[in-house]
């Protein structure tokens, strides 16, 4: 179907609303975050680094269950309220964190209390919000890939604005500081939740003007391919998938040296796309759509594991070895987060442009080649700056361009990778499974956040021999040449696979 009009319905400005709240209060926080363990709780790289990639592989591990409970149960807009109070907990458990930062250790719990209210809250928040984009419009709306890219410039005005007012109050240099950045951040996401709160029911309806996400979705019937309920699974099929989670499970423990996160992510990023693409009610062309989601997600491990060393590492390299004095002016540390989500803000609308232009002359390139132009980017991102610390000696800094044309490319792989994935995940799913598929592209982040902190822990450290498959990592060349060499392989695969998924997906782009 292609759209009669070129204008979006006022519900995906009211979700590209939201969502600018809810972003601003996840990424003030994580602004802050690395730096608050380190110059307050006293932590050190290593540490900070696993924190790190504990909270936010936990983040999009818990869209599964957001996403299972709105589809079952709760339906997606109780499931994005309750979502949303969660997270206003979470941040203020942040600030009352950084508030007893004196006393270390009942710091730290409190930090430990606010990351699971906040992993909670977005595990039923981002899936639903990320779903309701999908619901505005009639299947087959050619204006859907456009639609994603300006809710994505949505998110990100959020992420923009949210380093540098948090940075300012809360990235100091007094660790007593960090409290108001965090307050701010909690503040922001009450006004989230009143917003969704007051307007939800004037916006949030289909082009025939019918409320969405109201009921459940399981069993729900929206087309030929799509009108058979989920089926019941026996008792023994239950215990089939319970024992091959356990078997896994422990497998990665002892793999993993008793790591408990990574085991539980790793296991639920097999065992959950297995359960659901074994559904009986499924045809064979929704099993073929469905594969092609979950071999897109395995390439997007590799694009977020990189892309989310922008939180991690690289703001190790922003604070140690780039030049931030501008006219005698010192940038705050926590500022560099918010050039990617700038560049998103100024490229999204000429990318949503640019996909419309192209799919009106039928040359639009299909969500495969998308994605494999996104790893591309990301791959030559990492070897700009790779060439830009190429002979520098530790503490010796760089000039803050390489950082910017660093982001500059990554955030043009991501207009090409991210909101077209979310599109392509919300065409692709049966509407029974729409939020829990949409969870399953999450866990995929899931999977890559954690891997991102294994990977930021390989930073150059004086006195600490690292290496990655036998090969030292001395270097901060070293260092960024992993990323991308990682990314420009995962790129030239899926590149050979597009052909082959664009059948698989019986039509859709």
């Amino acid at each position: 179907m292609i759209a009669k009009t070129a204008k979006h319905p006022k519900g995906l400005y009211f979700v590209f609303s939201i969502s600018i709240a809810e972003r601003f209060g996840y990424y003030g926080m994580r602004a802050l975050f690395v730096l608050y363990m380190i110059n307050a709780l006293m932590m050190d790289k290593e540490l900070s680094s696993l924190i790190y990639g504990n909270y936010t592989g936990l983040v999009y591990l818990t869209p599964l269950i957001g996403g299972y409970v709105a589809d079952k149960y709760w339906g997606m807009r109780r499931s994005t309220f309750w979502g949303t109070v969660l997270m206003v907990v979470g941040q203020l458990f942040m600030f009352f964190s950084a508030l007893n930062y004196q006393h270390p250790e009942a710091a730290k719990w409190l930090m430990y209390m606010g990351l699971g209210a906040l992993i909670f809250g977005n595990g039923f928040f981002k899936p639903n919000v990320s779903t309701f984009v999908g619901q505005l419009y009639e299947p087959g709306d050619r204006r859907l890939d456009s639609a994603y890219t300006i809710f994505y410039m949505g998110v990100n005005l959020g992420a923009f604005v949210a380093p540098i007012i948090c940075g300012f109050l809360g990235d100091t240099g007094n660790p007593a500081d960090f409290k108001w950045g965090f307050l701010v951040a909690a503040i922001v996401s009450l006004l989230c939740l009143i917003l969704y709160v007051l307007r939800k029911d004037k916006y949030l309806v289909d082009p025939n003007g019918n409320p969405i996400g109201v009921h459940p979705a399981a069993g729900k019937q929206s087309s030929a391919t799509d009108t058979i309920p989920a089926v019941k699974y026996t008792f023994k099929e239950l215990l089939f998938w319970l024992s091959g989670a356990i078997i896994l499970f422990a497998l990665f423990i002892y793999l993993f040296r008793g790591d408990v996160i990574g085991a539980l992510i790793y296991t639920a990023t097999l065992i959950v796309p297995a359960f659901i693409i074994s559904d009986k009610s499924l045809s064979k062309i929704e099993r073929h759509r469905i594969g092609v989601i979950y071999i897109i997600a395995f390439f997007v491990i590799f694009f977020w594991s990189a892309f989310e060393q922008a939180g991690i590492s690289l703001t190790y390299f922003a604070e140690e070895q780039t030049h931030r004095e501008i006219l005698g002016w010192t940038m705050p540390t926590s500022w560099f987060q918010s050039f990617n989500a700038v560049f998103v803000i100024l490229l999204a609308p000429l990318f949503a442009r640019l996909w419309l232009v192209l799919g009106v002359k039928n040359r639009e390139p299909s969500s495969p080649v998308k994605q494999g132009i996104g790893l591309f980017l990301l791959s030559l991102g990492y070897l700009l700056i790779a060439f830009g610390v190429r002979g520098v000696e530790p503490g010796v800094k760089v000039s803050i361009l390489w950082l910017v044309g660093l982001y500059f490319i990554h955030t043009m792989g991501e207009l090409c990778l991210s909101p077209i994935g979310l599109s392509m995940v919300n065409k692709l799913s049966p509407v029974r499974f729409a939020s829990l598929l949409m969870g399953v592209w999450y866990l995929s982040m899931a999977t890559a956040n954690k891997l991102a902190g294994a990977l930021s822990s390989l930073y150059p450290e004086e006195g600490r021999v690292k290496s990655l498959l036998s090969i030292e990592i001395v270097t901060l060349f070293d260092f960024f040449m992993v990323f991308v060499v990682m990314a420009a392989v995962a790129s030239f695969i899926l590149f050979l696979l597009s052909k082959r998924l664009q059948k698989l997906m019986h039509g859709v782009r």
